[in-house]
């Protein structure tokens, strides 16, 4: 208990200095309370075989509650942008597919896998997309609505909880949308299908 205390505080620590450094690309000023990262984690694709690509995994608080969710490690990829969260991610989940680099590049870098992955069952996405033009988050969505399988899902999260819809989804179904009130600040999972 006192360890798991410990490296909540160690991620807390770490997630605050990294947003000073960068807020864009940070987005939020604390990891994803359990409730958010179980919020998300209950969308993995039914099939055990499929690849799930987690964005913006920062310090693995919502990759934890994939994998204890039942998502086996080896199924998992996760592009971080920060190069410091990334090898504390290569740390923590040794068997994962931890990339370094940038979201938006989704579709070369999945390609350019020793084994290429040419479709993935789920996006989990904790990216801020408010933070970015919506000419950009169209263009990722894109990405996203490419790489993922049949019935796929895309499950995002964001602090702007009200119900509008939310950009660059138009080329999906909203399936379900969900307030998490136990996270900092109060969060809205949004989960839209191919």
């Amino acid at each position: 208990m006192a360890r798991k205390l410990i490296e909540t505080i160690a991620d807390s620590t770490l997630f605050l200095r990294e947003w000073f450094v960068n807020p864009q690309r940070t987005g939020a000023v604390a990891p994803s309370s359990p409730k958010l990262a179980a919020a998300m984690a209950r969308w993995l694709p039914h099939d055990p075989e499929s690849f799930v690509l987690e964005l913006g995994p920062g310090t693995g608080a919502v990759t934890a509650a994939l994998l204890k969710r039942g998502l086996r490690e080896d199924r998992l990829v996760a592009i971080e942008h920060n190069p410091t969260l990334a090898k504390l991610l290569r740390k923590r989940f040794p068997r994962a597919h931890i990339i370094t680099g940038d979201a938006w590049q989704l579709d070369e870098l999945l390609r350019g896998q020793p084994v290429p992955i040419p479709s993935v069952g789920a996006v989990i996405s904790s990216l801020p997309l408010l933070n970015f033009p919506k000419e950009q988050v169209a263009a990722l969505a894109q990405k996203i609505h490419s790489i993922l399988g049949p019935r796929g899902c895309w499950v995002q999260y964001t602090y702007q909880i009200g119900k509008s819809r939310r950009r660059g989804a138009d080329a999906f179904r909203l399936l379900a949308s969900q307030i998490i009130w136990l996270n900092l600040p109060p969060a809205r999972v949004s989960v839209y299908q191919k």
